[in-house]
């Protein structure tokens, strides 16, 4: 089966993934966003790229999937720059599976 890749953010942050072929959803409310995932973990995305701006705005559903193989929700940085928490997630992750923090 052949996973589909997404991406969820404000349109300038967004808007270059769809080079790449990835779909892209344009969404800035809290609504939107927690809808748009939904939708795309029901319909075989096998990752979720989703700005953290957006990622901040709908926490509860996020959390729900991280203990999921699939859809990764994998956060990335706007436009404007990055707050850290994409990078935090990861080294979470890396301490999890390794015992430590090797990075």
């Amino acid at each position: 089966m052949a996973y589909k890749i997404g991406v969820i953010g404000d349109r300038d942050s967004v808007m270059p993934f769809k080079l790449f072929g990835f779909e892209v959803i344009y969404a800035v409310s809290s609504k939107q966003i927690r809808e748009t995932i939904e939708s795309m973990a029901r319909n075989n995305f096998g990752v979720i790229f989703i700005t953290e701006e957006a990622s901040e705005l709908a926490t509860e559903t996020i959390d729900r999937y991280k203990s999921d193989v699939t859809p990764a929700i994998i956060l990335i940085p706007s436009h404007e720059g990055t707050k850290g928490i994409g990078l935090k997630e990861i080294q979470d992750n890396v301490e999890r599976a390794v015992g430590q923090n090797i990075l």
